[in-house]
């Protein structure tokens, strides 16, 4: 397996993967699938500032991908990030969404981040599973928040400690100002999109 920054030419094979999340459970409250193209600005709006993350199998292909984004628009949270985590079903229970968060945990620490948040559908065993198994602890539940599928859907959140909170943090930096970073032999600045 390998782990890369993601570009806009992955947008279809990350499209595969979170389609099925999408037309048949709760775990994502959208209610169409992204376009591909869609997907792609998704993609490449949030960098540099926040990685995106696809893990490739072989021949077959992006099997997952995990990301962060701004938590809250508000300038004191900017130290903190909301991430993600999807799989493709074939590929789950061989290690993929530990690997994307061991990596993108390891680059958010780089960039100066303090804390990650992650929000989970309830119920998600898996998923509260592998963020607790990453460090996160539970901070709360938003009670029948989300309508999907004619039911009312309960979101837990979990939060993960990146880095100190003592003292005047630096603003975080783009990924493409760290040094280069190696994780899975893939340095980091040389895997940084060009576009």
């Amino acid at each position: 397996m390998r782990i890369r920054m993601a570009t806009g030419e992955d947008a279809e094979q990350v499209t595969s993967v979170y389609a099925p999340y999408v037309e048949s459970t709760a775990i994502s409250f959208e209610s169409a699938v992204p376009s591909v193209e869609e997907m792609a600005a998704r993609i490449t709006d949030r960098q540099p500032a926040y990685p995106w993350l696809v893990a490739e199998d072989g021949s077959e292909g992006v099997v997952g991908y995990a990301y962060a984004g701004r938590f809250a628009a508000r300038a004191a949270y900017v130290w903190s990030v909301e991430t993600s985590v999807y799989v493709d079903e074939a590929a789950r229970r061989r290690g993929v969404g530990r690997a994307l968060y061991t990596a993108l945990f390891r680059i958010l620490v780089a960039q100066g981040y303090r804390r990650a948040f992650g929000g989970i559908a309830l119920p998600n065993p898996a998923s509260v599973a592998l963020h607790e198994s990453m460090g996160f602890t539970p901070s709360g539940v938003y009670r029948a928040v989300g309508w999907k599928f004619g039911v009312w859907h309960d979101v837990g959140w979990w939060q993960r400690t990146l880095g100190d909170a003592e003292g005047e943090p630096q603003p975080p930096r783009p990924y493409t100002e760290l040094p280069a970073i190696t994780l899975n032999g893939v340095s980091w600045a040389s895997a940084v999109p060009s576009d």
